[in-house]
């Protein structure tokens, strides 16, 4: 069984920068897309970017085209998202999410089968 756990996130200033993790166990990520989603209070969760299984084709959320940057480390089993030039509305729980997906990307939160518990970023002077 496919377990994620998220790490990294934290307090941080405005234009300030943070890497979350997702780190897998009980199964290899080779041929999982992930996707990255956060939930600010008050919000429904949102999609923030996804990487295919390859790492071929990524996906940003327009909210942080240019800011952040999605990666994957096969022989690690994680997947990264780096967030730079951090904003205050950038404030949620992020949470990754798996899918069994050979090819291409899921965008939608409906397509994924795993999900990790969330770590909380604060963008706050």
């Amino acid at each position: 069984q496919l377990q994620l756990v998220e790490s990294g996130g934290g307090l941080v200033q405005p234009g300030g920068s943070l890497r979350l993790s997702c780190a897998a166990s009980g199964s290899t990520l080779d041929f999982y897309a992930i996707g990255w989603f956060r939930q600010a209070p008050g919000k429904e969760r949102e999609g923030v970017s996804c990487i295919s299984s390859s790492g071929g084709s990524t996906n940003y959320a327009d909210s942080v085209k240019g800011r952040f940057t999605i990666s994957r480390d096969y022989a690690k089993n994680t997947v990264y998202l780096q967030m730079n030039s951090l904003k205050p509305e950038d404030t949620a729980v992020y949470y990754c999410a798996a899918v069994l997906l050979q090819e291409g990307i899921a965008i939608m939160e409906s397509e994924y089968d795993y999900w990790g518990q969330g770590t909380q970023v604060i963008v706050s002077s």
